[in-house]
């Protein structure tokens, strides 16, 4: 078969590196795979994979247009019909949709082409974009409006984030007219949560199947390392979070509200802050921009007590399974599909800092992680079933 996945990037970020493994995979199992991207750049072990819709400069153009109109999956007009024309060409078997926003891709081109050109689509939602009128994320607002018409929306400024005009009205009308009534589509979520929530939408109309995320278990594993010895913490019980752009929706402003709170027997670890942030963190917070290697990482989850994840909106974060492959226990904020992957007795209400503080975290359980392999298998059988 020819499989065409189309994605915001390729072979980089959490949903790049999706695509990448599932190419491989497949194209192991002798199929033929292309991934078409819109931005950053490919690694080069997967430009033969690669196929780039528009330019660099086309999709700074549309998060121009984007933060004025709010209009963002509706520009790109003439780098979507080229690619569209290119489509018809190599003439796939199945199109597997991933992230279509990031100023790359008109969606109204996309989805006309889509729904009269008989192929098996399959799209697999890595948030709620796709059934908002602009936001991906809409939990940290608590707002609503979604389900039935959204309008004055208090995440405006958020990705992709709208400077003047609030668009969302149009855009839901405009997205619920596009995305329904595609022949042959089955949406894929990584957790129940955002299945419940495409239920709720107006993609109710289409089968929903659940792929949980999975992870490498060959590098996310107990692993050894100097990390203690070389920040001083051997006598210290280690709270750590990682994310890759730390903000107050990722709970940055809840650890520091949580060192404060904490004697000198603990220590906080944070990976992924910036220079920025390193500088304000507290004399109980080592801040850690970036590590060198995947291995790297998991020398830092393993040596670390616990796994403290305190995001505000998330949908299946592969943190807490990289934490607990490494043997460490997570506990998390009561959000999104972050509850579905950790023990329930690890669950805390969201902003609630201190309950679990001095808790035994060597008594608090671990729950099992799906492997990598085990995720691509659950795809392969979803792709090769008519």
């Amino acid at each position: 078969m020819k499989i065409l996945f189309i994605n915001s990037v390729c072979g980089i970020g959490s949903t790049g590196r999706i695509c990448t493994d599932l190419a491989d995979t497949l194209t192991a199992h002798g199929h033929d795979c292309k991934i078409a991207f819109g931005r950053g750049n490919v690694p080069e072990k997967y430009k033969h994979y690669s196929i780039r819709i528009g330019s660099k400069t086309g999709v700074k153009f549309n998060a121009l247009k984007a933060r004025i109109f709010d209009n963002e999956g509706l520009n790109a007009k003439n780098a979507t019909k080229k690619f569209i024309e290119w489509v018809k060409a190599w003439n796939p078997d199945i199109i597997h949709l991933h992230n279509l926003h990031g100023y790359y891709l008109n969606i109204n081109l996309l989805f006309n082409y889509l729904k009269t050109c008989g192929k098996k689509i399959l799209y697999t939602l890595h948030d709620c974009w796709t059934f908002t009128g602009h936001c991906a994320h809409f939990m940290y607002s608590k707002c609503d409006r979604w389900k039935f018409g959204c309008k004055n929306c208090p995440e405006k400024k958020a990705y992709p984030a709208s400077l003047l005009k609030d668009n969302s009205m149009y855009n839901y009308l405009k997205k619920r007219d596009i995305l329904c009534n595609v022949l042959n589509m089955t949406i894929i979520t990584p957790s129940e949560w955002l299945a419940n929530l495409v239920k709720q939408s107006y993609l109710l109309e289409y089968p929903v199947k659940v792929i949980n995320n999975g992870i490498d278990l060959n590098v996310f594993k107990p692993t050894q390392s100097d990390f203690r010895s070389k920040y001083g913490l051997e006598n210290k019980k280690v709270i750590l979070g990682v994310a890759s752009v730390w903000t107050d929706k990722k709970g940055f402003f809840d650890f520091l509200k949580l060192s404060r709170l904490l004697d000198d027997s603990y220590r906080i670890v944070l990976v992924g802050v910036n220079e920025k942030q390193k500088k304000v963190l507290p004399k109980n917070i080592i801040g850690i921009t970036r590590t060198d290697t995947l291995t790297d990482l998991a020398g830092i989850y393993t040596a670390a007590d616990v796994f403290v994840n305190l995001t505000y909106e998330d949908t299946y974060p592969t943190v807490n399974l990289e934490a607990q492959a490494c043997g460490t226990p997570v506990i998390t904020y009561a959000t999104g599909g972050s509850v579905e992957s950790v023990p329930s007795e690890n669950v805390v209400p969201i902003g609630d800092i201190d309950s679990w503080i001095y808790k035994d975290f060597a008594k608090l359980h671990i729950s099992p992680v799906q492997s990598k392999l085990e995720m691509l298998r659950q795809y392969e059988v979803i792709m090769n079933y008519d």
